[in-house]
């Protein structure tokens, strides 16, 4: 079921996009419902700004998402498969290589676009 983004969905989500509304998704004008996608998919004009744009979130911001992905509020289903793999090689690199094992194993458990 699609979420509601609370305050600091959206402000994690403005950090990364600061042109977002922070409530309605420019790229298909409905309401967001989560960061990621909607940063790579409408946001993001390509990889390497999709990286600079991560680079925007502290660690604490990395796990808050992490934490999301994990309980299944934060879709990565339809992000595309080369944003994935930055979205993991800067896991890596801030949080760990673990980390991203673990987040990647966690993707391939899931699998499909849910939101």
């Amino acid at each position: 079921m699609p979420r509601i983004l609370t305050e600091l969905d959206r402000a994690i989500l403005k950090k990364v996009a600061p042109e977002s509304s922070g409530t309605i998704c420019t790229g298909f004008g409905g309401p967001c419902r989560s960061i990621l996608p909607p940063l790579a998919n409408h946001y993001a004009t390509d990889g390497q700004d999709f990286a600079r744009r991560l680079e925007r979130l502290d660690d604490d911001d990395l796990r808050y998402l992490l934490g999301l992905i994990r309980d299944g509020s934060e879709s990565l289903g339809c992000v595309p498969v080369e944003y994935l793999e930055l979205f993991l090689v800067f896991t890596a690199d801030r949080l760990g290589r673990e980390t991203a094992l673990l987040l990647l194993q966690h993707l391939e458990d899931e699998g499909g676009c849910t939101g």
